[in-house]
């Protein structure tokens, strides 16, 4: 018997018994949706890493004194850097494009009658260029600023709501004792890899930080942007002897100092995110297990149901593979059916959950032809036994079965 022959046959004996035929589904549904909503969350963590990151800056590198790992906080103790060792990066590390120095405090900021603790950074006009970071209102600060130290600042997003009740472009802000004007509000960025607010912030120029609020113009942070995404490595080839040369270390001996890549960064917790993502895929997976062992169980009970049903049909001709072929189909169908609506569910289900806790939704387009395909399988496994016990009847002991 064909596929298209026992198709109907298979779906009339479904509808007898509607309600326990979508109850036998439940189980498959459940599984392929489980399934398909981890592959999507965890495609969705990992692309949520990656623009995290990558809105850092594209080709830089961030170089810290001490020897941190990762990007967690610099060991302290040692020496911080010198605007000498920019210079020295700039003239000598040919694969680098753009150096800034960073330097920020937690400060008491105050406009109007509103106070609140916020990050102030110094920066130069080469930061903004590094993190590709624009002016939404008003300008961004400028080299004349950088060189006269003017008492002038840009603030971020959460500090503009926080802060100001209409455009704070010229309006003044109390840096600790220093009182600076407002000359611009930067684009929002979000939060950063590790759920840090990057717009709950106030940039000023370097020197205007430097000499009015710390009293010092050592560089406690270096941002540099390669000349391409491909001379990245060559740039921190170049900038670790600069600063071996600068630092006075000798081969050897560990370094003073640490170059971050954030592509290491990002590939470490991909690596993370996709293992995590396997593993609760698998355990999701063996609910599709359970809903085959579901269809088994009903499938035998429909053969112990059907026995006098059977019986007539091998009476008049039909043959063991007819039979087969019928309770096979119906198996299939089930198992397909699940598996159907299971890719709705999984697919709705990610996109809820994406949307609340702001993660990207990516349609895991490789897992809903797999997880379908793992259902239909799953439905011919299990359902192949009972199948072969119905195929297996004896014409006369079905007849005689009450």
């Amino acid at each position: 018997m064909t596929f298209s022959a026992a198709a109907p046959l298979a779906v009339t004996a479904l509808l007898r018994n509607r309600l326990r035929s979508l109850l036998t589904t439940l189980g498959i549904v459940i599984g392929v949706a489980a399934v398909l909503m981890m592959q999507a969350m965890g495609e969705g963590a990992t692309a949520y890493v990656g623009e995290a990151i990558s809105g850092l800056g594209t080709n830089m590198l961030i170089l810290v004194p001490g020897s941190a790992r990762g990007m967690g906080p610099p060991t302290a103790g040692v020496p911080l850097f010198s605007t000498a060792d920019l210079e020295a990066i700039r003239r000598q590390a040919r694969s680098v494009d753009r150096v800034a120095p960073v330097n920020s405090r937690m400060f008491r900021t105050v406009a109007a009658s509103r106070n609140r603790n916020v990050t102030v950074a110094g920066v130069t006009t080469e930061y903004f260029d590094i993190r590709q970071w624009g002016a939404i209102e008003g300008r961004l600060l400028t080299p004349e600023d950088t060189r006269r130290a003017s008492p002038v600042c840009v603030v971020g997003q959460t500090v503009r709501d926080a802060m100001f009740e209409e455009n704070p472009v010229g309006r003044e802000l109390r840096v600790r004792d220093l009182a600076c004007r407002v000359v611009g509000v930067l684009e929002a960025k979000g939060s950063a890899a590790f759920g840090m607010d990057q717009d709950d912030m106030v940039l000023m120029p370097f020197t205007t930080f430097s000499r009015r609020l710390i009293g010092n113009d050592r560089v406690a942070t270096i941002m540099v942007s390669a000349v391409s995404t491909d001379r990245i490595d060559d740039a921190k080839r170049e900038i670790v002897g600069v600063l071996h040369q600068r630092r006075h270390i000798l081969p050897g001996e560990d370094d003073d100092f640490a170059v971050r890549d954030p592509r290491e960064m990002q590939a470490v917790l991909q690596t993370v995110t996709g293992m995590l993502t396997t593993l609760l895929a698998g355990v999701a997976a063996i609910s599709l297990v359970v809903g085959g062992i579901g269809i088994m169980n009903i499938m035998l009970v429909s053969v112990t149901e059907r026995t006098r049903e059977i019986g007539v049909r091998l009476a008049v001709g039909a043959r063991a593979g007819d039979i087969l072929a019928q309770f096979l189909v119906e198996a299939v169908i089930l198992s397909a059916l699940g598996g159907a609506i299971g890719v709705g569910a999984g697919l709705a289900g990610a996109y809820g959950v994406a949307h609340l806790i702001q993660v990207p939704f990516v349609v895991p387009r490789v897992a809903m032809p797999v997880a379908f395909a793992v259902s239909v399988l799953v439905g011919i496994l299990f359902g192949v036994v009972p199948a072969r016990k119905a195929s297996r009847l004896s014409p006369l002991s079905a007849l005689r079965f009450e």
